[in-house]
């Protein structure tokens, strides 16, 4: 996997930029998580936690 981005606006002397990491259906399809599904992600240490919300 890697992270991607790609600039989604400018403003002035700023860009902006959007960045994903695609999951492969594997792991999704082994987690039961489904397209829609609220999710939340938060930063620990040098690791990034993604959780479905509500769990």
């Amino acid at each position: 996997m890697k992270l991607q981005s790609q600039i989604s606006r400018e403003y002035k002397e700023h860009k902006y930029e959007k960045f994903w990491v695609v999951i492969p259906h594997k792991v999704i399809h082994a987690l039961g998580w489904k397209t829609g599904h609220g999710l939340k992600v938060e930063a620990k240490g040098d690791k990034i936690v993604i959780e479905k919300e509500g769990e």
